[in-house]
């Protein structure tokens, strides 16, 4: 039977009659607050969130015949799919840029949060058994997902170095902020993913709806387009999508195309604040119910 994952163990020694003073005595007690997010116990299981990425990892691509390509496959196929049915034949503008690296380099940061976000929901339901046997965060587990995601992105991007060779795009110092729009990334994944791995324990239905949110959500990005064919006066609304200035921020720093998206930017930073904000403070609370209710 699993403990519940809000309980703080204290040791503490009583004097009792008839009580050994060596026994100790183990205290169980709820957290003092929602937003206790218990930080220091987390980095004390850094280890385990390291074996769990790991275990995902070598899960996802045991007994594949192409192995981690298959992180650099899906992207690319997609991304060559986009640049012949949208570049060559619906003439998709690209912001100056060929269609091939607009595309693929969209769908890189892309396949990052799709996968993160897609892991992240599932990964409680996916780890029942350890969950009602063994306390740990319960925190480990999405975050573990995530970090997951972020070993395919490494992959797919290093295969994005010949696309920019192949049409003589020099990068700029730009790229040093790469790792920022990529983190960004994988915080809106984990923010969500917070969500709906929570609401997955207790409605199993949620897990049918994650591919068709992500699909929605594709759709709602400007992966396979620019953010210029969107109406100005729609702009601002579309900057509620927080991906939208994380994946055009991505593009400046990477392809040096147009301005530095300081105002969709700056949208995204405020909705991932909320959307991570929020997650962690439901996660927490349904937190206690897992053990029970998975």
């Amino acid at each position: 039977m699993g403990i519940s994952p809000t309980a703080r163990q204290t040791a503490e020694t009583r004097s009792d009659t008839g009580r050994d003073d060596n026994i100790p005595l183990i205290c169980i007690r709820g957290p003092g607050s929602t937003w206790d997010l218990r930080w220091r116990e987390l980095w004390q299981y850094r280890e385990l969130v390291y074996f769990l990425t790991w275990r995902d990892i070598k899960v996802r691509y045991k007994q594949t015949v192409l192995g981690v390509a298959w992180a650099v496959v899906q992207p690319l196929f997609i991304a060559l799919t986009l640049s012949l049915f949208l570049g060559k034949l619906a003439k998709v503008p690209s912001d100056g840029v060929p269609y091939p690296v607009f595309a693929y380099s969209a769908m890189v940061l892309w396949q990052l949060f799709a996968h993160a976000l897609t892991e992240a929901s599932n990964s409680l339901v996916g780890n029942e058994r350890l969950i009602t046997k063994v306390y740990f965060p319960r925190l480990v587990i999405p975050l573990s997902a995530v970090f997951g995601g972020l070993v395919d992105f490494v992959i797919a991007f290093i295969v994005l170095i010949p696309f920019l060779a192949l049409y003589r795009i020099a990068p700029t110092a730009k790229v040093l902020t790469l790792p920022f729009f990529a983190l960004l990334t994988a915080l809106i994944a984990f923010g969500a993913g917070l969500w709906l791995s929570a609401l997955n324990v207790q409605y199993r239905d949620v897990r049918y709806t994650i591919g068709f949110l992500v699909q929605l959500w594709f759709l709602a990005t400007p992966v396979a387009y620019p953010t210029s064919v969107v109406p100005q006066r729609w702009q601002a609304w579309y900057g509620l999508n927080p991906m939208v200035g994380v994946i055009e921020g991505f593009r400046w720093a990477l392809l040096g195309t147009g301005k530095a998206p300081g105002l969709l930017l700056a949208g995204s930073v405020a909705m991932i604040v909320v959307v991570l904000g929020s997650g962690l403070y439901y996660f927490r609370r349904m937190e206690a119910s897992f053990a029970d209710v998975i």
